[in-house]
């Protein structure tokens, strides 16, 4: 039997305290990355909205919108943007880290090193759920604000011109289905990868306990661009399908959210489901790379080292 390792810091913090931290460091990765890219993100859902209008590639949609609308289009939505990925980010990491070690005390160490990847796979599941829960409603009027410049002035008003005009679950979560299908296969893509690549790249490397910052950062940098392209792969589908139903109001006719989706798939078929992948591999890969190397600089910092981690030596 292959041998085995648990790799787990000397505890110094626990509970609230400990995982406070992990959330917090998870909401700063994600709100500012997805901040800052919120350009490419515009450029993204401009391309998978209206492909017939931006069918120049991602540089010549970048040309289009600033010469039609001027530079300041290109930071539309960014209010939701930060907002929304910020609430996803605490729940996201901070959640992650609960299951994993939640499922790692419950299986016992040698069951969970050998079923590591399962692990890693339903932590990552079970936490986005949650974090799309908080997302979606953020998320939604991001997308109209993007795709419909002259609905709202920012964050609050189009958040509230929403919800007074079609209500909570119409206005908020007509997406939800979709947002589960883009971003649990995204996140346990993600993670699993991340975890999967970082482990054979610190296999590369003398021991981990005697490796400086910089190493660990650039590890967290290589294994996150890796799992961020693989990510946005998995999950592109799903997310152009998101972009078309949070563009249009709830359906008026009571149809259900699944079959608008299967008539949009229908419509837009396989070519279609994968417009605007080369600008979201650019975005996500570049996102996830740093969202990982943020999130271990800021646990740190922060002490909150302690997470468990499990690998076969």
């Amino acid at each position: 039997m292959a041998a085995a390792q648990i790799h787990k810091e000397t505890p110094t913090l626990s509970g609230v305290g400990l995982y406070g931290r992990f959330a917090f460091a998870g909401a700063v990765c994600c709100g500012v990355t997805h901040g800052a890219l919120t350009p490419v993100d515009v450029v993204k859902t401009r391309i998978q909205l209206e492909p017939t209008v931006y069918n120049k590639g991602m540089i010549g949609s970048f040309r289009q919108i600033i010469a039609a609308e001027g530079v300041g289009a290109l930071a539309t939505g960014f209010g939701p943007t930060f907002a929304g990925y910020f609430l996803q980010g605490a729940f996201k990491f901070g959640g992650y880290e609960f299951w994993k070690k939640t499922a790692i005390e419950t299986l016992g160490t040698e069951t969970a090193v050998n079923n590591r990847t399962a692990i890693y796979l339903a932590s990552a599941g079970i936490a986005e759920f949650f974090a799309d829960v908080a997302l979606c409603p953020l998320e939604a009027t991001r997308i109209r604000l993007v795709s419909q410049p002259t609905f709202a002035t920012g964050l609050a008003s189009g958040f509230s011109r929403i919800l007074r005009e079609e209500g909570l679950m119409r206005g908020f979560y007509s997406g939800f289905g979709p947002i589960l299908f883009k971003q649990i296969p995204y996140t346990m893509a993600k993670f699993v990868v991340y975890e999967r690549a970082a482990e054979g790249l610190y296999s590369l490397l003398p021991p981990k306990d005697t490796l400086g910052s910089s190493t660990a950062t650039a590890v967290n940098l290589g294994a996150g661009l890796f799992a961020g392209i693989c990510a946005a792969i998995v999950s592109q589908p799903a997310d152009t399908l998101l972009s078309k139903i949070n563009k249009q109001k709830g359906s008026a006719d009571g149809a259900s959210v699944a079959s608008r989706l299967v008539k949009i798939a229908a419509e837009l078929g396989p070519a279609g489901l994968f417009t605007g992948l080369g600008a979201r591999i650019v975005m996500v890969g570049t996102l996830t790379a740093f969202q990982f190397a943020i999130y271990g600089d800021i646990k740190r910092v922060l002490g909150a080292t302690q997470s468990v981690e499990i690998a076969k030596a």
